[in-house]
């Protein structure tokens, strides 16, 4: 099938099926060490932060989620308006599709007409790096949105799970060593859902890679989602709950803060104001969400998007308070307790 078609199932599966891990992500192994003294004025917390040499109102990244076929451009407008009226990050979906297929490039390109000042990543994934991407094919994906940073995505339980997908990933590292050489801006790693561990992550750093975003199990599983598709001959679900949870991927990686400079992304699982404070007292410099973002806007297109970001403002403030802290970054680990 085409790649359009298997993007469009993606979106719609994510919005309408149970396609959810089993396993946690691992943010309810924590719970918040209470301040009955905090001495601060909500309304005085400061959630700025910064990523890759850009403040921005708050730490928490719009995950990469669709492009590549017509209905995506609306979804993409949609998160492009918000992200710049709300000074937020965010990356387009895989442009994959657009490399292969130039009629697609609008769904992609929209986000600059409406995020003229944002900062936006542009999206490749790990499979199509292999033998070194072409430096036309590299200025073509980041001049088409004006990039400010690339991010790898690295999926191989999703692809094997796809009939269709790549199924071969000798010569993804190399690749990614090659991006990084030929290319001025930031180079962001990330899973699909299924975890970066610390190991994976000093490869990555060696290579020359600047954030990684872990994108561990717990959130969004999407080996379930391709055992779902219709097209899915033979479903192999005993692979639905594969996967290193996002807290241990956090804590895992954070420690190689010691030995490299680099950022830390925590998604996989981010599905509240809570889970995103928890994150970035482990040591994440960002959060990132996709599925309640996408559900947003299904359900309240860009009003509905726009309350949902209002909403975990608003409770970071107030949680943020009740810890004692006047700043997202002073946040760490005291600020939690085991469970």
């Amino acid at each position: 099938m085409s790649i359009q078609n298997r993007k469009k199932d993606h979106v719609e599966l994510t919005v309408n099926s149970d396609v959810f891990y089993q396993k946690s992500a691992g943010f309810e192994r924590f719970d918040f060490r209470h301040n009955a003294l905090p001495e601060i004025n909500p309304q005085e917390t400061d959630l700025s932060a910064t990523l890759l040499g850009r403040s921005f109102a708050m730490p928490l990244f719009i995950s990469s989620m669709t492009g590549g076929y017509t209905e995506a451009g609306a979804v993409n407008a949609v998160i492009a308006r918000v992200c710049e009226k709300m000074n937020l990050p965010f990356g387009v979906g895989s442009q994959r599709a657009m490399l292969e297929d130039k009629s697609q490039t609008e769904s992609f390109s929209v986000v600059r007409e409406h995020a003229p000042g944002a900062f936006i990543a542009a999206n490749i994934g790990g499979a199509q790096l292999i033998g070194g991407m072409d430096r036309e094919l590299i200025d073509l994906m980041i001049s088409s949105i004006r990039a400010d940073a690339v991010i790898v995505h690295l999926n191989p339980l999703q692809e094997l799970m796809q009939p269709e997908g790549d199924h071969d990933f000798r010569g993804i590292e190399q690749g990614i060593a090659h991006l990084t050489a030929n290319t001025d801006l930031p180079v962001i790693v990330k899973e699909t859902g299924a975890g970066i561990s610390a190991s994976v992550a000093r490869r990555l750093l060696s290579i020359g890679v600047d954030c990684i975003d872990v994108a561990g199990a717990g959130g969004t599983s999407w080996a379930k989602v391709e055992n779902l598709r219709e097209r899915t001959v033979n479903p192999r679900h005993v692979f639905d709950d594969w996967g290193i949870s996002t807290v241990d991927c956090l804590l895992e990686v954070n420690e190689l803060k010691q030995a490299f400079k680099f950022e830390l992304i925590a998604s996989g699982g981010i599905r509240s104001s809570f889970d995103l404070v928890k994150a970035l007292a482990m040591g994440a410099d960002f959060g990132a969400s996709a599925q309640p973002v996408i559900k947003a806007i299904a359900e309240g297109g860009e009003e509905g998007l726009t309350n949902l970001l209002h909403q975990w403002k608003e409770e970071m403030k107030i949680t943020l308070t009740l810890l004692g802290c006047r700043s997202v970054k002073n946040l760490g680990m005291s600020h939690l307790m085991d469970v």
